[in-house]
């Protein structure tokens, strides 16, 4: 296991440490640990691994702990001193607590609108797949099958959007580029937004729910999103209605869209889930109709330029007594 270092002779620095590393992304964050010469050396292991006791052995010595792609759990940061965590996404509080970090007097950062467009573009292909079912053609041509499958005709058909910032509007962009009558829960967005956009909004969840052929969900992981969306409005989905979450899995009431999907009328597209990984025997994945991805919406070459350059900029101006992207 390889392991990348920036001036580790200059021991009278904080020492950052990042424990794992999406390969694709080491490239990104070597251009730019320049930002932190004399303020801060850098350990990076590029591996990637999710077993707790490895994360913790890596970070042992850190000031600072860039985290990406693993969640910062209680009994990780239980055994580390650590006192900032940069997170490499923007829903922060589905990977660390919080409320004990600001207990305890640890930083903790996010990034912002990296990934509006990675995260839209994937909403789209999931879109795609529930409505043209192109990976299961690909499967029936290559083993020697020809009947194919009817598609579902997007042009026309009416998106119901809940959450209407960065992501939001892409969505809603490149779905009114692909004909679609596209409206959104109109919570706390300015007007302009809907006009620029030639979105409809819609005050009431239910009617939106009930109204649309396509639900999106893109509402910000915060404490007065989480559970946002209820089991009463997810009543509202019309048998056929297609369900995407490219969000996070706790803006929904905890059991409730597995209770509706269960029901098997309702075709959906997940990249977020209550607990991750996914496991295998998750109810979830007995579900027919069903498309899952893991949790890689924010993964594209464009979103890791900005992600990168996020954390680093977190890590230099906590080490230099500044704030950048604090969220506690």
């Amino acid at each position: 296991m390889e392991i990348y270092e920036t001036q580790p002779e200059r021991t009278d620095l904080p020492l950052v440490v990042m424990p794992v590393i999406i390969e694709s992304m080491i490239e990104p964050f070597e251009k730019n640990f320049e930002l932190l010469k004399d303020i801060a050396r850098v350990r990076m292991y590029k591996d990637f691994t999710l077993d707790e006791d490895t994360i913790v052995e890596r970070c042992a010595e850190a000031d600072a702990i860039m985290v990406i792609g693993f969640h910062c759990a209680d009994s990780i940061l239980d055994r580390l001193n650590a006192k900032c965590y940069a997170f490499g996404g923007t829903g922060v509080a589905s990977y660390i607590d919080l409320d004990k970090a600001k207990e305890r007097g640890i930083r903790v950062c996010n990034v912002v609108h990296y990934g509006d467009h990675a995260v839209a573009e994937h909403t789209i292909a999931l879109l795609m797949e529930l409505a043209r079912q192109v990976g299961k053609l690909d499967r029936q041509v290559k083993t020697g099958d020809w009947d194919g499958a009817d598609g579902y005709e997007l042009y026309g058909k009416k998106l119901g959007i809940i959450g209407l910032g960065g992501i939001g509007q892409t969505v809603a962009r490149i779905a009114g580029a692909l004909g679609m009558n596209v409206s959104a829960w109109n919570s706390h967005v300015p007007e302009q937004v809907f006009a620029d956009l030639n979105i409809a909004p819609v005050n009431d969840m239910n009617e939106l729910i009930a109204g649309s052929d396509v639900v999106s969900i893109h509402m910000p992981l915060l404490d007065s999103t989480k559970g946002i969306v209820t089991a009463e409005n997810l009543e509202a989905l019309k048998p056929g209605t297609m369900f995407i979450n490219t969000a996070r899995a706790e803006i929904i009431e905890p059991g409730a869209l597995l209770a509706r999907l269960q029901r098997g009328d309702i075709p959906a597209a997940l990249d977020v889930f209550e607990h991750e990984p996914l496991t295998a025997d998750d109810p979830l994945c007995s579900i027919p109709g069903i498309i899952l991805t893991p949790h890689t919406a924010w993964r594209t070459d464009g979103a890791y330029v900005g992600i990168t350059r996020q954390v680093v900029q977190s890590v230099a101006a906590f080490c230099k007594g500044e704030d950048f992207n604090v969220v506690v």
